[in-house]
This record gives structure tokens, sequence and C-alpha cells, in this order.
């Protein structure tokens, strides 16, 4: 039985959360410094801009693959303590580079942290959250990532004035939230509910759940299945907004970037007043309909300019329409569903896995994105859009009919 008091969740749930609000400030400051403020000061090319952020992407990834296995071996507060140490670590090193060297360096280590940090928070707060409310507290983090997105942004712009030495400053301001959440999360206790299945399987006790090779079995490799393609599916279309977004409205729609820019700051506040309102629905009848209506209208982002044509206005519709629709989709509820599919001792293995593939997919067709949108806009955008309506499919259809983690474990407690 939960018996955690109500207060107790939230103090979990923020410095946990914390782990999505550091996140997403460290790849948007990587993006901006190493893209626009590092390179003149460094004589940094092209080529090792790429590299850097490439590095960051690939060690996120396989982050996501260790700490989240190191979750399920070790427990949730050792991983989620000593990452973001090591988050720490590398914005410090990305502070004080000098050169494309130690650049790479601190974004292999600060890539890494916020991979295996991720699955881990998140299992975290589900697991000390009390019934009714896991999903609430889980959506709560996706609020806090966009948060820390609006927050970099709005610092980037009063720092990228200074140049190089503006973006040192910015991440030495991650090095300063790190620490301070790290001394926070010192005083939060392990996952009650991670520890119990932990002592029954080193006590020799039946625990279905606990080996690695039963994710790639049934019943458990459906739902990793369906979580891995929903999330790389979903993600394609993220990540082609996030990252060349800009690019786009520029080459495609004919705006200036100062205009997306803005509108994109506009995006993120409702992006965020959707994730509050969506935190009073997830726990309730209300999420697959609220899912739906998202999906739907993510699936429109991609379909307006095809239909209206490509222009600034078009593009600007598809930027608003695909956050607003996240906000009761996509990473939102690809968070919520890993915490219920998946049994405690595998749980943040599982996640791990289905970031891991999620974010090399993304990666993989980022490097044609450019290319492609400049060859053909419209079959850019259509093949986003067939992804987005499979994975809202996958999300309807295939999802809801997986047995959850509560029903796995309530068999195995009645077989025995």
């Amino acid at each position: 039985m939960d018996t955690a008091t109500p207060a107790r969740p939230w103090r979990t749930a923020l410095p946990a959360g914390m782990a999505s609000f550091l996140d997403s400030s460290a790849l948007v400051s990587a993006g901006i410094v190493v893209g626009t403020l590092y390179p003149d000061a460094m004589s940094l090319s092209d080529g090792q801009i790429g590299v850097i952020l490439g590095v960051q992407t690939l060690s996120f990834a396989l982050g996501a693959l260790v700490g989240g296995r190191l979750g399920d071996r070790f427990g949730r507060r050792r991983v989620f303590t000593w990452s973001l140490a090591a988050y720490a670590l590398g914005a410090l090193l990305l502070a004080v580079a000098a050169g494309p060297a130690l650049l790479v360096v601190g974004a292999a280590v600060i890539g890494s942290a916020i991979g295996a940090d991720l699955p881990v928070s998140l299992a975290m707060i589900n697991e000390e959250a009390p019934e009714g409310r896991k999903a609430t507290l889980v959506v709560f983090s996706s609020v806090l990532w966009n948060v820390g997105i609006a927050v970099t942004m709005l610092l980037s712009a009063l720092l990228s004035g200074f140049g190089a030495t503006g973006g040192r400053v910015l991440f030495g301001y991650l090095v300063v939230v790190a620490l301070v959440v790290l001394g926070v999360r010192l005083t939060v206790r392990e996952s009650a509910e991670w520890r119990r299945a932990r002592d029954a399987a080193d006590a020799g006790e039946s625990v279905r759940f606990r080996d690695l090779p039963q994710l790639l079995r049934p019943p458990l490799v459906l739902g990793l299945l369906a979580t891995a393609l929903y999330y790389a599916m979903w993600n394609v279309g993220a990540n082609t907004m996030g990252q060349f977004g800009s690019f786009l409205y520029v080459n495609v729609g004919g705006g200036e970037v100062a205009t997306y820019s803005l509108v994109s700051t506009i995006g993120l506040g409702v992006g965020l007043v959707a994730g509050v309102v969506f935190m009073r629905y997830v726990d309730t009848a209300a999420r697959r309909p609220l899912f739906a209506a998202g999906s739907a209208v993510i699936v429109l982002a991609w379909v307006f300019p095809l239909v209206v044509g490509f222009s600034e206005f078009s593009l600007l519709a598809t930027l608003l329409l695909s956050g607003l629709g996240s906000a009761f989709a996509g990473e939102t509820l690809y968070k919520v569903w890993s915490q219920e599919l998946f049994p405690t001792l595998l749980r943040t293995t599982a996640q791990g896995c289905t970031i891991a593939f999620g974010r090399i997919v993304a990666a993989l067709a980022g490097f044609a994105t450019p290319a492609a949108a400049s060859a053909s806009a419209g079959g850019t955008f259509a093949g986003v859009a067939v992804l987005a309506l499979i994975a809202a499919g996958i999300g309807l259809l295939w999802i809801p009919r997986l047995p959850g983690a509560r029903q796995l474990t309530s068999v195995d407690e009645n077989a025995t």
C-alpha cells in the first residue's frame, strides 16, 4: 500500500522533475552557444560544430541506455545523484573550454548525464506519487521541460550581445542550478517501490519480471516496441521543428529569424498553459479523448501547409499547432506510458532503450532534413504527417490494449 503523504510526492517531484528543466536547458544552450556564440572566438568550423552537437546527441542516447539499466539494478536515487554531478561537470567544461577538444569532452559528459538522469528521475516521480496522481506528476516534468527552454531562450537573448563571454555565463548558470538541485536531491529518499522490489529479488523471493532478457519476450517486448515506435515517429516531427524550424521558416517560408523566434516564445507559453491544463485531466477518463485531440492537432500542423501552401503564415501555424498538440500527446504521454507499462525492476531499463532509439532515429532523420526540405518541402511535410498519423494510431489502438505493470504484477501474485 502507498503510504506517501500528500506533501511528500511534490517534495520528490520537484527535484526529480528538475531533470527535465536542466536537460532541455542544456540541449538548447549547447545549440545556441556552440552554434552561434563560440565559433568566432574559437574559430570553430561548421564541421566541428556538427561534431560537438552530434556527440552530445549520441551521448544522450548512450547515457539513457546505461543509466536506465543502472537505475533498475542499483536504485533511482544513486543514479540521479551521480548523473547530476556529471551534468555539473559537463556544463563546467563547456563554460571554460578554449577550443573544440574540450567542447567535445564537455558535450559527451553532459549528454551522457542528461540521458542517464531522465529515465530514473521519471521513475522516481512515478513511484513516489500516490495512486490517482502518478501521471499528473509525470506530466509536471514535461511542464518543467518547457520552462527550461523558455528560461534558456530568455537568458540567451540577454547574453548574446556579449559573444563567447555570454555563452560561458550561460553554461555557468547551468552549473549553479545543477549544484543547487543536487543539494536538494541529496535529501530525497530512495524510491520505496524500487526498494521493496529489489529487496524481494535479492532475498530470492519470486519476482517475475526482473531480468533483462524478459524485455525481449512477450508480454514486455510488445510494450517496448509500441513505446519505442511511438516516441521515434513523433520525435521526427518534434526534432524537425526544434532543430530546423528556423531553417524551414527562412528558406521555405521566406520569413525572418527574429519573427520566428518571437512566435516560438509565444508558442512556448501556449504549450506551458496547455501542459498545466493537461495535468488536471491526465489521471482521469479524459486522458484518451485529449490525447486523440492532441494527436489530430499534430497531424493537422504538418498537413496545413500542404493544403494552403508554404508561407510565413502556414509555417508559423505548424509551429504553434505542433506545440499545442504535443502538450496532450507526444513525449508527454510517452513518459506516462513508460511508467505504466513496465514492472519496477525493468522500468528505467525499458525507458532508457526507447529514449535512445527515439533520439537516434531523430538524429538520423535530421541529417537529411535540410536537403530534403530544400528539394521538396511538400514531400518532407507529408512524410512527417504520415509518421504523426501512425504514431497516433499506435497511441489510440495499440498501447491501450497492452497489459500495464499493475496487471502483470497482479497476475504474478495470483499465480504464487
